[in-house]
């Protein structure tokens, strides 16, 4: 009588196919990352196997579609953004908070390009990341609240965070697209400037 467990892994090359399949999928996602971050590259499901060096048997166990892979990478991308930002928030003065949160979002989309350029650039073009894009935005815009005087009105929060949520995008936009000669560090300060002025603005 066979007392083994039918519920039991099969092994193949010293790993089951459970952690094969997580490492082909991650393989993907980072060569998505290259390939939708890249300027003048092009993600198709060929282009992505082809990277990844794995048949499209392999694509289609891990992505029904190729912009099943575009959402994978950006919501990846996404959760950074978010992670970054709670741990700048985690303690420290606004002003302090901001420096930090400054330096991350930086470090994370600037000095890493294929990550601004997916979190930025991606979605202009990208239909399938229209909604996950606008569903990040409160993540930054609470970054911009938090300069902001308690006692403000709601409505005017609401405002001041919306206009400068869209001056650092326009900034972090221009700058990995090559539209302003300034070095990062003329970037950085010149954006914890502008989370600074956030308090003057409320009045």
């Amino acid at each position: 009588m066979n007392t083994a467990s039918t519920d039991t892994p099969r092994i193949w090359g010293g790993t089951t196919l459970a952690t094969r399949q997580k490492a082909r999928r991650e393989k993907l996602v980072e060569v998505g990352l290259d390939l939708l971050g890249t300027p003048g590259a092009t993600l198709s499901v060929r282009a992505a196997c082809r990277s990844a060096q794995l048949t499209e048997r392999y694509f289609y166990e891990s992505f029904p579609d190729r912009d099943a892979l575009v959402l994978a990478v950006y919501e990846e991308l996404a959760d950074e953004v978010r992670q970054v930002l709670d741990e700048a928030a985690s303690e420290g003065d606004p002003a302090e908070v901001a420096r930090r949160s400054i330096e991350a979002l930086v470090t994370l989309m600037v000095d890493d390009r294929r990550k601004g350029r997916v979190l930025l650039v991606a979605p202009l073009t990208e239909a399938v990341l229209a909604q996950p894009s606008q569903a990040l935005l409160p993540a930054l815009g609470e970054l911009i609240r938090s300069k902001l005087p308690r006692s403000t009105p709601a409505e005017q929060r609401t405002l001041i965070s919306v206009g400068l949520l869209g001056s650092l995008t326009a900034l972090f936009y221009a700058y990995l697209e090559g539209g302003m000669q300034v070095t990062r560090e003329q970037l950085v300060d010149h954006c914890i400037a502008v989370l600074n002025h956030a308090g003057h603005l409320a009045g």
